[in-house]
């Protein structure tokens, strides 16, 4: 008997709505083409440092990762990160300055000037948009300039990897467009919409508790596929889904031969770039949308020193690196501070993201010259003497999508896609937000969704 969802694309997303629906009793088959799960969320031990290839650790924004967790019997294997993750940094003018964290210290900090200062203090008397605005113009609007370059900008790059002039707020950054749209201004919209949060049990990305776990972000996918047991079929490459009458066929190439098989429903859960052919002929416009979608280059360089080498403490997150400074890195993490045994005893482990959308031919250098960059940007950046200990380069050539200027059309062509082809359904993180609480919170939508659908059909 086949199944009556077939899943493709085994990244968080996919696995969370495998694993929602299996759990109500559906019938799931997950098509994967890599020889693993996990998407970009891998972790691996190496010479007693653990790499993430993709994120380094989650908010807990939601309470459906509490359920996941236990459900899957990782929650004795899940660490929260230390009080120090809560410092975070950004580089101006050769110096780190922490970000603030009260109204004190945000008068105090020298990582703005005062007029900066006083423009984010006028903010609520700036009306509301007449118009889609990028991120860049939104925050320059509401709290000018500098604040963009010393803020924003930098934290677009840690999350997006991304450009905050064609970035879309409303759709790179609902919650901050909701706080003018809904409440007319900032401080009065995190005000409100903190006491709505508490009402549906979430959290602000700003107060969530960080967390990992023992041997890194990869443990969550794994323990999935464990749970699914034989619904998952790796290194299984789909190839094309068409309507065939009442269901939908799915044509895939397995250990070198060509077959196909049906199912009532269908979720695509693979980044756009992959999507967009297989429903190339089933639904065109919906394949011409996620074509559409730019994804740019990312290095991830790990690279572990002695902590003997460190010539300022790493009492933190890690730190940014705004445009205006001309750096050659995007950040770096200092993971060795966020959780335990991330390095062998006495030295630390330093993540440092390179290329995205501001310097993608970046991204793109050979391995050891890569290496050598990010150890010349840290050994100046972070005061660091002598050569890393341990150094490892992973690559995404296609990293994180971009919400950019006009994203509304492209989701309003998934939408249409939807309507006019029952039973298939877009869940991936270019839909919905990017972090994994918002991949790990549309899988459970749309796996209610099609559970609503299947009581009705």
């Amino acid at each position: 008997m086949g199944p009556e969802v077939a899943i493709i694309g085994a990244g968080i997303s996919g696995l969370s709505v495998a694993f929602f629906l299996k759990r109500a009793g559906v019938r799931v088959l997950l098509l994967e083409a890599g020889e693993d799960v996990g998407g970009t969320m891998r972790s691996r031990r190496c010479n007693g440092y653990l790499v993430e290839l993709g994120p380094n650790s989650a908010l807990e924004t939601t309470p459906l990762f509490q359920e996941l967790i236990a459900a899957v019997g990782l929650a004795g294997e899940r660490v929260y990160a230390s009080e120090a993750a809560r410092n975070r940094y950004i580089f101006r003018d050769g110096e780190l300055h922490p970000l603030p964290l009260t109204p004190l210290a945000f008068l105090r900090s020298r990582l703005w000037s005062w007029k900066g200062k006083l423009r984010v203090l006028a903010e609520p008397f700036h009306g509301r948009a007449d118009r889609e605005e990028s991120v860049a113009d939104f925050v320059r609007r509401r709290v000018g300039q500098e604040f963009l370059d010393y803020a924003v900008n930098p934290f677009v790059a840690g999350i997006y990897a991304g450009d905050p002039e064609r970035l879309s707020v409303r759709f790179a950054f609902p919650r901050l467009y909701a706080l003018e749209a809904q409440y007319g201004g900032l401080f009065l919209g995190m005000l409100r919409g903190a006491r709505e949060r508490r009402r549906r049990r979430e959290a602000a990305k700003i107060a969530a508790r960080l967390f990992s776990f023992r041997e890194g972000m990869g443990a969550l996918p794994r323990a999935l596929a464990v749970a699914l047991g034989d619904t998952v079929w790796c290194a299984t490459r789909a190839l094309c889904v068409e309507r065939i009458g009442a269901t939908f066929e799915i044509a895939f190439e397995r250990d070198g031969r060509r077959d196909a098989l049906r199912a009532e429903r269908v979720v695509l859960a693979t980044p756009a770039y992959a999507a967009a052919p297989l429903v190339e002929r089933l639904a065109p416009e919906a394949a011409r949308a996620l074509e559409r979608i730019v994804y740019p280059p990312v290095s991830t360089v790990v690279l572990g020193y002695p902590e003997s080498a460190i010539g300022r403490p790493l009492d933190g997150f890690g730190f940014l690196v705004p445009e205006k400074e001309q750096r050659r890195i995007l950040g770096t993490i200092w993971n060795s501070t966020l959780f335990p045994a991330r390095a062998p005893e006495g030295f630390v482990t330093l993540t440092t993201f390179v290329g995205g959308m501001r310097q993608p031919e970046l991204a793109r250098r050979p391995t050891e010259e890569l290496i050598a960059l990010v150890a010349e940007e840290l050994a100046d950046i972070l005061r660091l003497r002598g050569e890393p200990d341990f150094a490892s380069v992973s690559r995404w050539e296609r990293a994180i999508p971009q919400y950019e200027l006009g994203y509304g059309e492209i989701l309003d062509a998934l939408d249409r896609a939807e309507r006019e082809h029952a039973g298939l359904y877009f869940c991936a993180n270019y839909r919905g937000g990017i972090a994994v609480g918002d991949c790990v919170k549309s899988a459970r939508e749309t796996a209610e969704r099609i559970l609503r659908d299947r009581a009705r059909s």
